[in-house]
């Protein structure tokens, strides 16, 4: 098996391939075994892996291994081929992310599922919508972000870096650090260091409702809450603070004072 976790392998095997990172996609290649295998522990005890974004195949070699059937998704045609050597037991599909049917993909994995993917900068939040929506379907989910998402994701109460994201994720997962990734673990090394975060659905369903006010509760963050649910919902500065008074908050508070009961607390008044 070659180890693509090393720097002067991986770039053999780019250029053997006639490959390099394309900026436009925002590849940026691990080249990192201390990563790669903190991922690969955390997912040894998955039987299905559906990996999104594998690039050459630094992640996909090491898990394909370990799972009893990996399947991978990726957009670069040029990835594709060298994926058939790097990663010769994954399931390889030219599909993109965004508009495939995950859950579908899924299901086609022996349980338990696990998720993992190195996550493009320039689509982020969007692909971290598609994953949480297709939750159900997996046991975890193993996710590289930039060291700043990776802040916001799991910001807490009464922080600056606390935003919808937050809140949106915290409601669905139990969330934690699997390991740190500096700019210097990637080829070519990015402008800044990335993270990898772990994902356990929670069982509690949420409501589109739920999710609606989040989203209006923070469409200015710097406003009060006031102020943001009177525009966002068109109601009264009276009914706006009555329902935060009941929540137990002051006039002046702001969207990301409140904790996960708090929001929970407002949706039901709401509701």
């Amino acid at each position: 098996m070659l180890d693509l976790a090393d720097p002067s392998t991986l770039k053999a095997f780019l250029g053997r391939h006639g490959l390099s990172a394309d900026k436009r996609l925002g590849q940026h290649f691990l080249c990192s075994s201390r990563v790669v295998e903190a991922i690969a522990e955390r997912l040894s005890s998955c039987r299905g892996i559906l990996e999104i974004g594998p690039g050459p195949g630094v992640i996909t070699s090491r898990v394909s291994e370990l799972a009893e059937k990996a399947i991978a998704i990726e957009l670069d045609d040029g990835m594709i081929g060298a994926l058939r050597e790097s990663a010769p037991k994954a399931d390889v599909r030219r599909e993109d992310a965004l508009k495939a049917n995950l859950s579908a993909i899924l299901a086609e994995l022996p349980e338990p599922r696990g998720l993992v993917s190195n996550l493009p900068y320039y689509i982020t939040g969007p692909l971290l919508t598609r994953i949480a929506e297709a939750r159900s379907g997996y046991a975890k989910a193993i996710l590289m972000m930039q060291k700043e998402v990776a802040e916001r994701v799991m910001a807490p109460a009464k922080t600056s870096e606390r935003g919808s994201l937050s809140v949106y994720l915290q409601s669905q997962f139990q969330i934690e650090k699997v390991v740190s990734a500096p700019a210097g673990a990637f080829l070519p090394p990015p402008k800044v260091d990335s993270t990898v975060l772990q994902f356990v659905p929670l069982p509690t369903e949420r409501s589109d409702a739920f999710f609606k006010l989040v989203r209006l509760g923070f469409a200015q963050p710097r406003k009060t809450l006031v102020n943001n649910l009177m525009a966002g919902l068109r109601i009264t500065r009276d009914q706006a603070l009555g329902s935060i008074t009941d929540v137990g908050l002051g006039e002046l508070a702001r969207p990301q004072e409140l904790d996960l009961k708090d929001w929970e607390r407002l949706a039901e008044i709401w509701s």
